[in-house]
């Protein structure tokens, strides 16, 4: 494995899109007790029923530290490659290889700084060593080039990308004052087209209300083909989430892509009750000092929008505990959105009680070269 510090673009390398083909999918095995609890059984069930779904449709690499190892060999079917990684926690979206692709179907990832969303401005965890070294640990124990990005601090599960030049971010995230101050919007949009060799960055105001990520567009906004986009909704103007959403709808139906056309955007609604952290919830995190926490009632940042396209499938997070209604809704809508591919829905709750959702501890790898 070489360690790049070129550019992709330069090199003709560019951010395939979700929806193409995909070889294989990155995973990372719960254990971090202050996102998944003293006994994380629950989340190890929610994570292995991921794994599955995943598993009909492209072939599952689970990275587990060493102490895990044979934790999550029992659990998972054989099928399942798992690899020894050292890592923080399990968000594989933000700390694993973000992949690109050449015209002859050559794949290299690119290690963004991670500093666990803010640092020391507003970061989740105080230290973040591991999780930083990932990416290219991946790439190296897979084979792969990776480009080093760094000092420019980016997460995966901050863009989307429709594979033909137009990228996804949202301005609350990627102009927090935790990832890189020091540069102007200008400055981190060039930083994004020079790595993922896009022509147009779409800049949606806000996020999902509440997001501890600072609001990571594939919570709120994603791509389901080129010029065609599905954006999380709620019609309750007394809702938090209701001028977030209509502020990305006012933006999305003025844009164009980068190749000139106007933007499709389906509104696909949040669960009808807001998903919030109980008191016995709480009493099971065990935390770390400086890593951020959760109080009773708190509102999780639950969306629909953070499904993973794999192949002929569409993972869906649902809910339940009263979103029995939105959650078959949210199934209803997407089918018809996507006819041609085969809808799962996962119950994720578990998941979204760590912080993110289905899209946020996955992390694909398209069809290329090498094959993994």
């Amino acid at each position: 494995m070489a360690l790049l510090h070129t550019l992709p673009a330069d090199d003709g390398f560019r951010m395939p899109a979700e929806f193409d083909e995909q070889q294989a999918v990155v995973m990372i095995w719960p254990f971090r007790q202050g996102s998944w609890g003293a006994d994380p059984a629950k989340a190890i069930e929610a994570f292995r029923s991921v794994a599955f779904a995943i598993n009909r449709f492209a072939k599952v690499l689970m990275l587990a530290p060493a102490a895990y190892i044979q934790q999550a060999r029992n659990a998972l079917p054989d099928a399942v490659r798992i690899l020894e990684i050292e890592a923080d926690d399990s968000w594989a979206r933000d700390v694993a290889p973000t992949f690109v692709r050449d015209g002859a179907g050559r794949l290299r990832g690119i290690s963004w700084q991670f500093n666990a969303w803010g640092g020391s401005v507003d970061g989740l965890y105080a230290s973040w060593d591991k999780d930083n070294a990932l990416a290219p640990a991946f790439c190296e124990a897979v084979g792969v080039d990776c480009y080093d990005a760094s000092p420019f601090v980016m997460e995966g599960g901050a863009v989307h990308s429709d594979g033909e030049g137009t990228l996804l971010v949202t301005e609350s995230c990627l102009l927090s004052k935790g990832r890189n101050p020091s540069l102007t919007k200008a400055e981190i949009e060039l930083k994004l087209k020079q790595y993922l060799c896009a022509e147009k960055v779409l800049w949606l105001p806000r996020g999902i209300y509440n997001d501890e990520t600072n609001e990571h567009v594939d919570n709120m906004c994603a791509f389901l083909r080129p010029a065609e986009v599905v954006l999380a909704w709620t019609d309750d103007e007394n809702d938090p989430q209701f001028p977030l959403s209509q502020a990305c709808f006012n933006y999305l139906r003025m844009q164009t892509d980068a190749r000139g056309r106007r933007l499709t955007v389906h509104k696909l609604p949040i669960p009808d009750k807001p998903v919030c952290v109980t008191q016995e919830e709480c009493e099971a995190y065990v935390f770390e000092p400086g890593e951020d926490t959760r109080e009773p009632g708190e509102r999780l940042a639950a969306s629909y929008v953070n499904f993973l396209f794999v192949n002929g499938g569409l993972i869906l997070p649902v809910f339940g505990n009263g979103n029995e209604a939105s959650d078959r809704r949210a199934v209803e809508l997407l089918t018809a959105l996507c006819p041609e591919r085969t809808v799962i829905p996962v119950y994720a709750r578990d998941i979204l009680l760590g912080g993110g959702n289905i899209h946020c501890i996955t992390q694909q790898i398209p069809k290329g070269v090498p094959t993994l």
